[in-house]
């Protein structure tokens, strides 16, 4: 079946999308140079199984997806040579700042578009703590991959001015909060997210988010969430509580994981749960990275009593042994200290029990010293056999948690890793699986009308690719390898990166809505 969109379409679209204000502009658009793919193995995003196309791009648009033949013209021809193409993966939680960092890694694994201002921090947004000057600038550059932000619930906290240990706001606090996040979504922000295990959100009770999520829904957006904990015992009651704070506005699990939970029969255990509310009419979904080892502050390690607000050096000086006995039992049940690789300086690449070692120092000495905000850290705490089922679940979407400069191989290898374990050495996803869970997916839950999928008027964002090829080079010893085998990645129809190299940055900063 052949779909086409005329160059009169293509620029009606445009127009439509308000990229376009005058007919200088059309004139523009219709000069615009055409990029033919003959011949590939087309993977629409859709889940729908592979075929045989020719793809016609124009401008920032697909024009064209016909049935495969050695015929078409355009100024440039990519034969498809039994490669598939595409769209480009959408990562559904993502960190950084795109007006400082290099993207390349991210392009290098085939992602076109991110999602930020996750876990309740938004990007380095300066003293006003509002995200609009801030998007403002991100519209101006030239920057390697596509946007889409979320409000962040902490930095809502600390703009209405609401102090960071305060459980309970006030009326006029929580009118504040509501009023900055109406104008976060107003300017095209996607929806919510909570940090509920980070400061100031570990502070927070339901009452407050519920009166957040109230706001989301009036605009359509999504909440997603860094739930209160991940830990086995206590992952249900932190899905219900993610629930009950958000709806009517759509809840999403970031990063599921069940922390301590072991094997597949907890996985389906958990996964029924999910399909149940579901069944009860809740639009729940979720992302998920293909890795075992979550990466966070060293903060998580700490009770609540010693991190800020409180005055680290007096809880030091006045309860060093209930803090020691607590680090002890933490880090016991986590697999002790060898289980924590550590991502920062000056103990980049070592253990906590390396670095302890070296200082001489019992672990839990040494974390007391360091104390909870010396740095962040891999940590060994999720079981494979269980992560795995979750993983290949239909309602999970892909994410890497992950940013430039972090030491964890999921800022450089999840959907090479994806790609090259999950599809072709073990078979536990079909490609077309694959693909849609990282794309079409994703944009559905973001409401992209006009991205994660193949079509004539879609957004021209692909990644060609032969699946037998992608490589994840990056590991924890090596967390900066970059992915190969992505051999084009197009973005907003231009190259961006090609024959393993950056080409180009013709990313955009997404608003909902528009």
């Amino acid at each position: 079946m052949t779909q086409r969109l005329t160059r009169r379409q293509a620029i009606g679209g445009a127009v439509a999308a308000g990229g376009l204000a005058s007919w200088p502009g059309l004139i523009a658009l219709a000069a615009e140079p055409e990029t033919l793919f003959r011949e590939v193995l087309l993977v629409d995003g859709t889940g729908a199984a592979p075929r045989l196309a020719n793809v016609l791009v124009a401008g920032d648009r697909i024009i064209e997806v016909a049935p495969a033949s050695a015929g078409g013209s355009a100024v440039r021809i990519i034969a498809g040579e039994g490669r598939v193409l595409a769209p480009g993966f959408i990562d559904m939680h993502s960190h950084g700042d795109p007006l400082d960092d290099s993207y390349e890694a991210f392009l290098a694994m085939g992602v076109t578009t991110i999602t930020l201002g996750q876990d309740g921090s938004g990007p380095r947004l300066g003293k006003d703590l509002d995200p609009r000057s801030w998007m403002a600038a991100v519209d101006r550059a030239a920057i390697d991959v596509n946007v889409a932000l979320l409000a962040s619930h902490g930095t809502l906290r600390r703009a209405a001015g609401v102090p960071d240990s305060v459980r309970r706001p006030d009326a006029a606090g929580l009118a504040r909060m509501a009023a900055q996040l109406d104008a976060e979504l107003g300017a095209g922000a996607f929806g919510l997210s909570y940090g509920l295990e980070y400061v100031p959100g570990i502070y927070s009770e339901t009452a407050e988010l519920t009166n957040l999520g109230k706001v989301v829904a009036r605009h359509g957006g999504v909440v997603m969430s860094h739930m209160r904990s991940e830990n086995d015992e206590d992952i249900k009651a932190s899905i219900d509580e993610l629930i009950a704070s958000s709806l009517p506005a759509r809840p999403h699990i970031s990063h599921l994981k069940v922390v301590f939970g072991k094997g597949e029969a907890r996985a389906r255990e958990l996964l029924a749960y999910l399909a149940e509310k579901r069944r009860q009419g809740i639009d729940l979904t979720a992302d998920q990275y293909p890795y075992e080892a979550g990466y966070t502050g060293i903060a998580i390690l700490f009770p609540k009593w010693a991190l800020p607000p409180t005055d680290y050096a007096r809880v030091v000086a006045e309860r060093r042994q209930e803090l020691r006995d607590y680090l002890v039992q933490r880090m016991t049940r986590r697999g002790g200290p060898e289980a924590l690789l550590i991502g920062t300086r000056p103990y980049a690449g070592k253990t906590l029990a390396q670095a302890a070692r070296e200082a001489g120092l019992d672990y839990a000495d040494f974390l007391i010293k360091i104390g909870p905000q010396s740095g962040s850290g891999a940590h060994f705490t999720q079981d494979k056999a269980l992560q795995d089922v979750l993983l290949v679940d239909p309602h999970v979407a892909f994410s890497t948690d992950g940013g430039p400069g972090m030491r964890h191989p999921r800022a450089t290898g999840t959907y090479a890793k994806l790609v090259e374990e999950y599809v072709v050495r073990d078979r536990k996803l079909t490609i077309e699986e694959m693909v849609r869970k990282g794309t079409g997916y994703p944009a559905h839950i973001l409401r992209l009308a006009d991205r994660g999928v193949i079509r004539a008027g879609a957004k021209a964002d692909l990644i060609l690719f032969d699946p037998a090829k992608v490589k994840a080079r990056s590991t924890y010893v090596d967390p900066f390898a970059t992915a190969e085998g992505f051999d084009l990645v197009m973005v907003n129809g231009k190259p961006a990166f090609e024959g393993g190299v950056r080409v180009g940055k013709s990313g955009r900063l997404l608003r909902r809505g528009r």
